[in-house]
């Protein structure tokens, strides 16, 4: 296919939080929909196929994983965006986030098939650095999407659409933190918390939890209790103060599995969970959530109830975790929008080939719980 000559690409980061201003446990409201970026007036005039060549623009999108309603939400708005732009697109991705070098393998043979475009959700950022390279040098623009490659060869990415990620972990935490902040203030003795984050490898799992420890934290401190961080080593050192767990008041635990299953993540939940001193615990991702779920199923101990029960906060949507929030069993999530960033991954593409400048984009999340996520702002959002 003849290619078209791409512009030269504006890397100005386009820096925006998530949830701005949300200092207390208030929801944020967002529109349920989200804005398009820069890309969107094209797509609206977008003709119905590569005049210059008289075929379709052709796009390869590799997601993280083919095993997640996540990632079929992504899959949902990306060929939504191809039906309005009239290009051709194929997703795939490996059978599980764990599966690197499959994915590698995928983004490889993409390249050697010369598309005009690739979208990319790394499920290692430093894996497919080798790879961002080859798409360069071949002239092939790359967008990546829901989890960012800040080590990527300079110009081989031009566009990062995804959530603000610490601002989401930080988001959890403030609302666990609010429904918690009196019991805190009243123990007499050291309390926990738990995170079970799926791995520590991929930027956007790794920034969400570390956003929910140092918010966290921060919030205990500003109230006068000493915080410790523990457990998996990645976040513990990552950690913006990992405190002295002789001397905490809070103690924060993170756990990572060896594989990224729900059934190891419970297993890893179920250690947390099981410690008397536990008051709430944090799933960053689908994965991460329904594994603490599952884990609850033998335990018993997740619910809304503040000291009586313990808090289960969650990341994503899906039918699991919507179930749960809606009765009370998990305290709230936060979801982001898998299927406007699938969207607007193929609208950039197509931008970029049109010869327009891209920057980076940041798509919204918002906290949900019983209270609100059958609301018009928040609904849209909730995927299954």
């Amino acid at each position: 296919m003849k290619k078209r000559v791409l512009a030269t690409i504006m890397s100005a980061t386009l820096v925006v939080s998530m949830l701005a201003g949300c200092g207390s446990a208030a929801t944020t409201e967002a529109p349920a929909a989200e804005a398009a970026p820069a890309t969107e007036a094209a797509a609206d005039a977008a003709p119905a196929a590569d005049t210059a060549s008289g075929d379709k623009l052709s796009f390869k999108i590799v997601v993280k994983s083919f095993q997640s309603s996540y990632w079929q939400a992504a899959v949902q708005g990306v060929n939504q965006a191809a039906d309005k732009l009239q290009v051709e697109v194929e997703c795939n991705g490996p059978n599980a986030e764990s599966d690197i070098a499959d994915q590698v393998n995928m983004l490889t043979n993409y390249i050697n098939g010369k598309p005009d475009g690739i979208g990319l959700a790394a499920c290692d950022q430093s894996a497919c650095l080798d790879a961002l390279q080859m798409a360069k040098d071949a002239g092939i623009p790359v967008v990546c999407f829901d989890s960012g490659c800040p080590d990527a060869p300079e110009g081989s990415v031009l566009s990062t659409i995804a959530t603000d990620n610490y601002g989401a972990g930080a988001t959890a935490a403030e609302n666990m933190y609010a429904a918690l902040k009196d019991t805190i203030a009243n123990a007499s003795a050291p309390v926990r918390i738990g995170e079970v984050n799926q791995e520590s490898t991929s930027e956007s799992i790794t920034q969400r939890g570390l956003g929910f420890i140092d918010k966290f934290a921060e919030l205990a401190a500003a109230d006068g209790k000493k915080v410790a961080v523990v457990g998996n080593e990645y976040y513990v050192n990552a950690a913006k103060d990992k405190g002295d767990e002789a001397t905490a008041d809070v103690i924060i635990e993170v756990a990572v599995p060896a594989q990224t299953t729900v059934e190891l993540c419970a297993t890893e939940a179920s250690a947390i969970m099981n410690k008397s001193d536990v008051l709430g615990i944090f799933g960053s991702n689908q994965v991460a959530a329904e594994g603490i779920l599952s884990a609850d199923e033998n335990l018993g101990k997740l619910g809304s109830k503040a000291g009586e029960n313990i808090l289960g906060v969650g990341f994503d949507a899906g039918s699991i975790i919507k179930a749960a929030v809606k009765d009370g069993k998990m305290f709230g999530a936060v979801t982001q929008s898998p299927l406007a960033m699938g969207r607007t991954t193929v609208e950039t593409l197509y931008a970029i080939t049109q010869g327009e400048s891209v920057s980076d984009v940041a798509t919204d999340g918002y906290w949900y719980d019983s209270t609100n996520m059958d609301s018009d702002d928040i609904a849209p959002n909730l995927y299954d």
